[in-house]
């Protein structure tokens, strides 16, 4: 779940943590009382400092998002399908900014994107 965290991101790895949890709380690839890796598990994995994991744990908590429990873990909380749709939102809206920037830095317009994304569609960009 979290082998898309990039450290050359503009976007600190705390944000894209938390960010990756709201995605997949939000897709139900996450469920209500489903744990997270610990503090440990995901710095190790990732290879960054435990108090960045403890940043994201944090802000997630503070949302309602997890649970986390003294000595026995981090876990999901229960979500409202609203706010699963709403978190599905906008993680959709900031993918199409961060393409549309990364468009503009390649020459390319809204418009060169909107008829790839209709080729696609219809299956002619394969």
């Amino acid at each position: 779940m979290f082998e898309r965290i990039d450290p050359r991101s503009s976007n600190p790895i705390y944000a894209q943590i938390a960010a990756r949890v709201r995605v997949a709380v939000a897709a139900g690839e996450l469920q209500a009382g489903d744990s997270l890796p610990s503090v440990r598990q995901l710095s190790g994995s990732l290879r960054i400092n435990p108090a960045t994991v403890v940043q994201a744990y944090r802000e997630l908590e503070a949302e309602g998002m997890i649970e986390m429990r003294q000595g026995s873990g981090t876990f999901v909380r229960n979500v409202a399908p609203e706010r699963r749709a709403t978190e599905r939102r906008h993680e959709s809206r900031r993918l199409v900014r961060e393409l549309l920037g990364r468009a503009a830095a390649a020459g390319l317009s809204a418009a060169d994107l909107r008829v790839a994304f209709d080729d696609e569609f219809r299956g002619e960009g394969r």
